[in-house]
């Protein structure tokens, strides 16, 4: 097991959901860490209620859409904590819209927020770790990368090529001592359904029922900072269904193709 304490972790989409149960669960093993999303005041609240000192913890506002300050925000946090050891890649945006209603636009936002952003931040964050020959990315992918459903036609799409990147950079880093957890939830408690994009990319301002019953984002994140440690490659936590369809369809993909059309 990887001992956590006094290791930087930075975690991205840190304002809530996700990102925050996971800033407090690091904190709760003594890591450092960076908080970074766009509403500094919630990164503010996250941090304060970590309840880590302030020599421990460094609260940077960052839109995942500014490809071109990524490199400025890696030297703040060298500049502050000397290295980085954990990356969490958690910000981004869901969907909730048939693929005949929506808007090529929308893709093109998804695309752009799940994948790209989080291949270029991967980019800019290379350097050091490889000059370190040390390091550990940690990508929160989506059970819905691995089961197309409805509604999710970009999402998934954005979810997947996430995990095939990053199967790539695994097999590409692993003589620099980099490390790649890729983390799939299924349904966990959290707005990720307010905020999703519908067919027009406005926000799709409900909560799915399979979301108000899932998981909630402590369990979650427990769970999550366990297989961190223990240095797994991809791991899936969510309810027994989610979690089991994906391993059906390993075997039996034509009958989870035919349960996803009643969900």
């Amino acid at each position: 097991m990887i001992n956590l304490n006094n290791k930087t972790v930075w975690i991205t989409g840190a304002s809530s959901g996700i990102g925050e149960a996971l800033a407090y669960q690091f904190a709760k093993e003594g890591a450092k860490l960076v908080l970074s999303a766009r509403r500094e005041s919630e990164l503010q609240r996250v941090a304060q209620a970590t309840g880590l000192p302030e020599s421990d913890l460094l609260v940077l506002p960052m839109d995942m859409l500014e490809f071109d300050k990524f490199l400025g925000k890696v030297q703040t946090v060298l500049d502050y904590f000397g290295q980085i050891d954990f990356i969490v890649q958690n910000a981004g945006v869901s969907q909730r819209s048939y693929v005949k209603d929506t808007q090529f636009k929308v893709y093109r936002d998804l695309m752009e927020l799940d994948f790209f952003s989080v291949v270029a931040f991967t980019q800019a964050l290379l350097p050091h770790l490889t000059e370190r020959k040390k390091g550990h990315f940690v990508v929160i992918s989506s059970i819905a990368g691995k089961i197309g459903v409805p509604l999710r036609g970009g999402y998934g799409a954005a979810k997947h090529a996430i995990i095939a990147f990053f199967d790539s950079l695994r097999a590409e880093i692993w003589e620099d001592n980099i490390n790649v957890t890729t983390i799939c939830p299924g349904y966990i408690k959290t707005q990720i359904s307010f905020n999703a994009l519908n067919s027009s990319g406005t926000k799709h301002g409900k909560m799915d029922d399979n979301q108000a019953n899932g998981m909630t984002a402590e369990a979650f994140a427990e769970k999550a900072v366990k297989a961190i440690a223990a240095n797994k490659k991809e791991v899936y936590i969510g309810g027994t269904y989610e979690v089991f369809g994906v391993l059906l369809k390993r075997f039996l993909p034509s009958l989870v193709y035919r349960m996803v059309r009643k969900k």
